[in-house]
């Protein structure tokens, strides 16, 4: 028996829809926003459409902006010869936090996975190539995790890139295998990215 009244089960089903919450985190959400004054669920709705309807990827990278291109991609003090390519842009703001990375970064939106029937062309690649291209001596960072998706996509960008002149590097092998990125703290992203070995010939 549903033991709230419709509009907060309504409420409850709604924040279970977010990542990492179950029932009873839902619920205390739930219960915590009836406490929110009326200013705060107006502010609450206003930034909530406005993040769905401005937040899109950047022009360039892939990443995550309220612009056509990141704040990233446009920092001239940025080195863009020096790309870590990652998964998706939780990835990017991973790194983004330890704060000594002075590269940029290209969004994959995802991995090439055959058995979810997810190739090469479903992912942003071809975007990574035309970047290449153009530029000088570059060097790409495989941030990617170690599973079998994340060696499948690293094997096939190291193929695309091999007859060019770009140096191919990936994270440190001290990374837990098949760890989320995103989910690992400050000091081992740093020490991955300092110790990166090169995989390119």
């Amino acid at each position: 028996m549903n033991i709230y009244p419709d509009i907060l089960e309504s409420l409850i089903e709604f924040y279970k829809k977010l990542p990492g919450i179950g029932e009873k985190s839902a619920e205390r959400m739930a219960l915590a926003t009836l406490h929110l004054s009326s200013e705060d669920i107006e502010e609450a709705s206003r930034v909530l459409v406005q993040a769905k309807k401005n937040l899109r990827p950047c022009s360039i990278c892939g990443n995550l902006t309220d612009q056509d291109i990141c704040k990233i991609c446009s920092d001239e003090t940025r080195d863009s010869s020096l790309i870590c390519v990652v998964e998706d842009y939780k990835s990017a703001f991973a790194f983004e936090k330890v704060g000594n990375y002075r590269g940029v970064y290209h969004v994959l939106n995802g991995l090439i996975s055959p058995m979810d029937n997810v190739d090469a062309e479903d992912i942003n690649l071809s975007s990574l190539v035309k970047r290449v291209k153009s530029l000088d001596h570059p060097e790409l960072i495989l941030a990617l995790k170690g599973s079998l998706e994340g060696d499948t996509t690293t094997l096939y960008i190291k193929h695309i890139f091999e007859k060019q002149p770009v140096v191919i590097s990936r994270l440190s092998y001290g990374l837990p295998i098949g760890a989320e990125i995103d989910y690992l703290d400050m000091m081992t992203l740093d020490k991955a990215l300092d110790d990166r070995k090169k995989i390119s010939d």
